[in-house]
């Protein structure tokens, strides 16, 4: 049995090849699940989501601004209720990922979501980083998130997406031993997969993500650290629009991930719009929630 500390004292060029295999295989892709066509004839799946995070974006790093609380709170005061807005005139549901904090300080906005067939996913406690948590740590707030959840809504989640999509070893075990039907958080394929743990087949599939289809990293800022990472709209609409060609053309998935207080804004809420607009001029294009897009996938694999 190789000794994992000793290993992880050397530098990465002296690990041994059995250490690094080992890293490598701890969570991988397998079965690939495509469907022929989506429902009603459809060449492309197109999955919304939006991640809640709101106030636990500065609660989790133990942060205590007001200002940047605030910020949290825009994405609920303003940032939801134009998403739904916009998604209402268009009848289109999308994915909602939910911190519990999130859901416990924003129940009302919860439970509208879901009355208006919206999906609810986990999102972890308080927006916490799971590879830096304890197995017992992760494993009582995953469980503890998944039941927030359901009491606040009265509907149990069926797929999570780990905060800020980070993964620790014993995530997809945990995912596992919960019953969740997906995960939403890695980025090992464009089309749904089945996830493997140290190379056995889990159950959990997984409806990928990318950072190229995110809207914070074109977006997002921080005031005392010089970080000012700004890309005009109308060129993330460009990209989110070439992504959501080549999904049509290939018929896979065109999966999108943003956030209320940074998609929500005046200036940037119009990419959406103009998205579920090019989508529906193009035809055949199914929207889904990200659960009704992993279970299809899943049952109608070719």
């Amino acid at each position: 049995m190789p000794d994992t500390h000793a290993a992880e004292q050397l530098e990465p060029w002296q690990w041994s090849e059995e250490h690094w295999r080992k890293l490598v295989k701890q969570v991988r892709a397998g079965k690939r699940y495509r469907p022929d066509a989506w429902p009603g004839g459809a060449r492309c799946a197109m999955a919304l989501s939006f991640d809640s995070d709101h106030e636990t974006n500065e609660l989790r790093d133990g942060g205590k601004s007001i200002g940047r609380l605030c910020w949290g709170e825009y994405g609920s005061r303003v940032g939801v209720p134009r998403i739904r807005a916009l998604l209402e005139r268009h009848d289109v549901k999308a994915t909602f990922y939910v911190p519990a904090v999130s859901a416990l300080l924003h129940p009302e906005e919860q439970r509208a979501l879901i009355a208006e067939g919206h999906e609810i996913g986990i999102h972890g406690w308080i927006h916490e980083l799971n590879s830096v948590l304890p197995y017992e740590a992760e494993r009582d707030l995953m469980l503890r998130s998944a039941d927030t959840l359901e009491k606040v809504t009265g509907k149990r989640a069926v797929g999570m997406r780990t905060p800020s999509w980070d993964f620790s070893p014993n995530t997809l075990a945990i995912e596992k031993e919960m019953g969740l039907f997906y995960d939403s958080s890695l980025m090992a394929d464009e089309d749904c997969y089945e996830l493997l743990l140290h190379g056995e087949p889990t159950g959990v599939l997984e409806l990928p993500v990318e950072w190229v289809r995110d809207d914070a990293v074109y977006f997002s800022m921080h005031r005392f650290s010089s970080l000012r990472p700004y890309t005009p709209p109308t060129d993330v609409l460009e990209t989110f629009r070439r992504e959501l060609d080549a999904a049509w053309d290939e018929g896979g998935i065109f999966q999108l991930t943003m956030h209320p207080h940074i998609i929500g804004y005046r200036s940037r809420i119009w990419i959406v719009d103009e998205l579920i607009r090019h989508a529906k001029a193009k035809g055949k294009v199914w929207f889904a929630t990200h659960e009704q897009v992993a279970r299809y996938a899943k049952e109608h694999a070719a």
